[in-house]
């Protein structure tokens, strides 16, 4: 059984209906959700003109490879309307889902890269991580969660609702 940690997160239509139903499906068919944050709200990254985003992170127990989660996160996301643009990346979205962790594996492959790759950047990221597994440790970095909270660089404030 894997610990698959994911972060999910959306700013169009009623983003806390579309978590409660993605969460579902993520039980469906990934996983067991074991833990979840709280939900945070965050100015958009990328680009402040959007509206802000809400972020959850879930641990869920999973028996699916890497390669199977993320195939099935993407077709969550296809469900609920993700339209993914290459032109605009910080396009708004009514769901993102990305793995995080998958316990302690490491992928890096063209189109996955686990541990994520900008996740130790990333406030929106690391603070509802922190809330739920501040002592997991990043397998590259070799640090806590806690700590690369404590050394992230990023100013953009984040808020549990």
């Amino acid at each position: 059984m894997k610990e698959v940690f994911l972060i999910i997160g959306g700013n169009q239509g009623d983003v806390r209906k579309t978590f409660d139903d993605v969460k579902l499906e993520l039980e469906n068919r990934v996983g067991n959700i074991v833990k979840p944050s709280s939900i945070y709200s965050t100015v958009s990254w990328g680009d402040d003109s959007q509206p802000d985003y809400l972020n959850q992170v879930l641990k869920i127990e999973s028996e699916l490879s890497p390669r199977e989660v993320l195939k099935q996160c993407l077709e969550i996301e296809k469900l609920y309307g993700r339209i993914r643009d290459k032109e605009n990346q910080w396009a708004s979205r009514t769901i993102d889902i990305d793995i995080l962790y998958c316990s302690s594996d490491i992928v890096d492959e063209a189109d996955l890269t686990i541990p994520h790759p900008r996740m130790h950047g990333r406030n929106f990221v690391l603070i509802p991580l922190v809330e739920i597994a501040p002592d997991g440790i990043h397998p590259v970095l070799k640090k806590t969660n806690s700590q690369l909270l404590s050394d992230c660089q990023d100013k953009l404030e984040v808020n549990a609702l």
